[in-house]
């Protein structure tokens, strides 16, 4: 199933979460507004937002908050956009110009101070303070891996731990947190909030690791980003690091010495992947994730939405963009 097939229980949901957006993007400053609208009329596949809508609606919710919540983590998630494309100089993103290219940077970092503002001012409108200690630690994990990430760049030693490290806190931690909180707004028992934040953590693992796979097999338009640039910003994935492990001792020094300086030959560097078990060794931990992921759903009633979330996982592994 693609996206939109998926997400069709909720498709009333993510319409009315896309008006929330809109709404409070809305500021007296021009420039805030201009970017909202920027950022908004880029898409995105909404994942966050729609993994909260799906848990809440599979727990029986039937209110309107989680239109407001789910809002919130797509302002926090896209924040980290905006500062993670002026630390990595990025130029592309989901098919567009960057923010920060178009811009500038200064303005770039200000809106995403202004994202994280306004969802914290949204999740007190919520006035759940179990929501607001998931969401605010959400932050704090994610500003942590940022930060691990920073320390592996150019580092040809980092290994599979490190480096699922900074996945689980820069990436899967957003997912984790979107699905928690849509449990506990349904009023969700302990083992099924727990079950929607170990399912969130595995698809977001999921995620990433499969980004790293199309980082050397996809192309620039069908990713909407620059295929290549996690090596050219000295980034060591999987992939690099399985390469590291397994390969030649030439496949082995061509790879330190791309992360190293990020400078090295794309094609010869994608040839040493695709010439170990890089790719399909990142594909399995992918899959290992996506079906930790499926049994955590054990936990949940039987229902359309259950479903969706189960062939979600699916999804995060054969997706191809």
């Amino acid at each position: 199933m693609n996206l939109p097939e998926l997400i069709a229980p909720i498709a009333d949901d993510m319409k009315a979460v896309d008006a929330v957006i809109r709404a409070r993007l809305d500021s007296d400053v021009v420039l805030i507004r201009t970017i909202g609208d920027y950022i908004v009329g880029a898409g995105g596949k909404r994942m966050r937002p729609a993994l909260l809508l799906m848990v809440a609606r599979a727990l029986g919710y039937s209110g309107t908050d989680h239109h407001t919540l789910a809002a919130v983590v797509e302002f926090i998630h896209t924040a980290t956009l905006l500062h993670d494309d002026v630390v990595d100089e990025s130029d592309l993103r989901r098919g567009r110009q960057t923010a920060n290219a178009v811009f500038g940077n200064a303005a770039s970092v200000l809106v995403g101070d202004y994202l994280y503002s306004r969802s914290f001012e949204m999740m007190v409108d919520i006035d759940s303070m179990r929501v607001m200690a998931i969401l605010s630690q959400a932050t704090t994990v994610i500003a942590e891996g940022e930060v691990l990430q920073l320390l592996n760049v150019h580092d040809p030693d980092v290994s599979q731990e490190r480096y699922l490290q900074v996945v689980r806190y820069k990436t899967a931690k957003l997912f984790e947190a979107a699905a928690q909180a849509g449990a506990v707004l349904a009023g969700a028992t302990a083992e099924q909030e727990q079950a929607a934040a170990a399912y969130g953590r595995h698809i977001g693992t999921a995620f990433q690791l499969v980004d790293d796979v199309l980082d050397y097999g996809g192309d620039a338009e069908a990713l909407g980003k620059n295929v290549g640039d996690d090596l050219r910003e000295g980034k060591p994935t999987l992939p690099l690091i399985r390469v590291m492990e397994v390969g030649t001792p030439e496949q082995q020094q061509l790879v330190r010495s791309a992360i190293e300086t990020g400078h090295a030959d794309f094609e010869a560097v994608a040839a040493a992947i695709h010439a170990t078990d890089a790719l399909p060794h990142a594909l399995d931990a992918a899959r290992a994730e996506a079906e930790l992921a499926r049994q955590a759903l054990a936990a949940y009633p039987i229902s359309v939405y259950q479903q969706s979330l189960l062939e979600f996982c699916a999804f995060a592994v054969n997706r191809d963009r």
